[in-house]
């Protein structure tokens, strides 16, 4: 084996809906051998289970196809493999499709897709409920094993993100199950370029010191036979690949120091990241261990119907007026739904300079399994209030029908039941065993306190976004917030500062949750998991902010004690 040798994988996708463009762009912008897409993430397989339900032929990913359709032509040319998850719930009718495509425009491509998943036929056999959808997390062999039988596309149903990147370099180096500290390593790179521009500057805390932030690339992952990595972009595109990039999404949706995987557990605490060179970072030192016993099942179901008003409230007696309209509003409907949820959110200030500024919003969220309950006849309740109820009354949207909702929540099985295989595109379909080294993993200790003892000097107050950076994120009902420092001699003051404590203060919504702290050294960061936080998940629950997306820029505008050393000191 030559061990010089890496294997280049472009991302094009992060969710479904991210940039058509980005397909071509990474087909054209530079050499690759695979380019990978991520759509699904756990609303999207509700979204696509609900179209399954009105088009048994659908439930997938329909803009990886009209990408297909552009590119595809363009790949075969360039010899480039493609890897995605668009196969949603339905990856062999997106297969189908694609055979279809191929031949319709007289390209010659092998397609091949990977099933199994999809539990929704086992759900009383496994004692999963009764959900809409329910698809176990597959690992990467069975991505492998198609491109090993010479796939140039390869479709899949619900894999662990990672998987679009660790099957092709499996199939490159011909990892086995025990490679674990390869595979490992491949995961870390997965997880880095999975979200697309996330990796290249997109949502990163310190935007305003990169360069090019109107278009920017997508990331590339150069692996080598070790697992090894570096993470770069094509030449001339916009953002920038650098360790703070690189740690801002390595710390997204995670948890504690290990990293469970169906085919390996990760070790996030051993991950050693460097800066190799402009728009070039080397991750090495990434060690695995053998995967849980168990797969996580992704289960969403149908759980009701929602809808929502907003009022403008402006000028003096806000609460007088919010009260007000609830009173009467609630007093107006012919029925009330079995859940509304009331949210005041004081936008004004005094002696405002503008209308909007001197204005707040007041927002109900109803829900009911009765569709009528909550239908258009809920927010035109609120309408018939307009020449009745508070001075000034304004609504930001006329009424409206409600829509359906769901939950997510997860669910566990031996990974032994999973009927995990591939279909090639001579028919032939292999079944891929999970691996012989599944075990019982350990669960993470979590540090939340810190004995806080050293002293750093003077201090002076300042948002502690000033010197850290901060990535979250949801994972169903929970989200995760972690934060790094750039400079390695900060990292005490952190690890000593922001305990769960000290968080609780600083985001008072989290007060009553309970918040697990877990320390990753090697990434100079600490990272929060706030349970319950989203309710029952994305699409049930009724934040401001539903996905959790915002809750670091939240954390980082929170003024702590900074000491005054390292505001001379901050990594420029």
């Amino acid at each position: 084996m030559n061990h010089d040798r890496v294997v280049r994988i472009g991302n094009a996708s992060g969710f479904y809906g991210d940039r058509f463009s980005a397909m071509r762009e990474m087909l054209e912008g530079g050499d690759l051998d695979y380019v990978t897409g991520d759509y699904l993430a756990e609303l999207t397989m509700l979204i696509l289970g609900r179209d399954r339900m009105k088009d048994p032929g659908l439930g997938y990913a329909k803009t990886f196809l009209r990408q297909m359709e552009d590119c595809l032509g363009l790949a075969i040319d360039k010899g480039v493999r493609i890897v995605a998850n668009a196969g949603g719930v339905n990856p062999h009718g997106l297969a189908v499709a694609l055979r279809q495509l191929a031949e319709n425009l007289g390209i010659d491509a092998e397609v091949a897709f990977v099933d199994g998943d999809d539990l929704l036929d086992r759900v009383e056999e496994l004692g999963l409920g009764t959900p809409l959808t329910a698809n176990a997390y597959l690992g990467a062999f069975g991505i492998k094993t198609a491109l090993d039988a010479g796939a140039d596309i390869v479709v899949t149903g619900r894999v662990t993100d990672a998987s679009l990147t660790v099957g092709p370099a499996a199939s490159e180096f011909d990892w086995s199950y025990d490679d674990l500290d390869a595979l490992a390593g491949a995961v870390v790179a997965g997880h880095i370029i999975e979200c697309g521009a996330q990796a290249t500057g997109g949502n990163y805390a310190f935007f305003t010191e990169l360069p090019q932030m109107g278009h920017l690339g997508f990331p590339v992952a150069e692996v080598a036979a070790d697992g090894s990595s570096v993470i770069t972009k094509h030449p001339g595109t916009g953002g920038a690949v650098t360790v703070g990039t690189v740690t801002a999404q390595l710390l997204y949706e995670v948890g504690g120091p290990r990293y469970l995987g169906p085919d390996v557990t990760t070790r996030i605490d051993s991950i050693e990241l460097g800066q190799a060179g402009p728009d070039r970072v080397s991750v090495g030192g990434v060690r695995g261990e053998a995967p849980p016993s168990t797969t996580k099942v992704s289960l969403n179901h149908l759980a009701g119907v929602r809808n929502e008003i907003t009022l403008i409230l402006t000028g003096l007696d806000i609460e007088a007026k919010a009260a007000l309209f609830r009173q009467q509003f609630r007093a107006a409907l012919p029925t009330v739904p079995a859940e509304m949820t009331w949210d005041l959110s004081r936008l004004d200030r005094p002696d405002a300079e503008t209308e909007e500024q001197a204005s707040a919003l007041l927002r109900c969220v109803a829900r009911d399994p009765d569709a009528k309950k909550v239908g258009r006849t809920f927010s035109a309740t609120a309408v018939e209030l307009a020449l009745a109820s508070y001075p000034g009354f304004a609504m930001t949207a006329p009424p409206g029908n409600g829509t359906p909702y769901g939950v997510f929540e997860p669910g566990y099985v031996d990974a032994a039941v999973v009927e995990h295989r591939v279909a090639l595109q001579d028919g032939v379909v292999e079944p891929i065993p999970p691996s012989p080294l599944r075990t019982e993993v350990p669960d993470d200790t979590p540090d939340e306190t810190s004995d806080g003892t050293t002293d750093f000097g003077p201090t002076t107050l300042l948002p502690l976004g000033s010197i850290a950076g901060a990535r979250s994120g949801d994972k169903g009902g929970s989200a995760n917030i972690g934060v790094w420092v750039r400079n390695p001699d900060h990292y005490a003051w952190l690890d000593e500062t922001l305990d769960v404590a000290v968080l609780k203060e600083l985001l008072p919504e989290m007060a009553d949750l309970e918040v697990r702290r877990y320390r990753l050294p090697n990434l100079n960061a600490v990272n929060f998991v706030i349970e319950g936080v989203l309710g029952r998940g994305v699409a049930e629950n009724v934040r401001f902010d539903p996905q959790a997306k915002g809750l670091g820029e939240w954390l980082r505008s929170r003024p702590v004690p900074i000491p005054v050393a390292y505001l001379q000191s901050q990594e420029k």
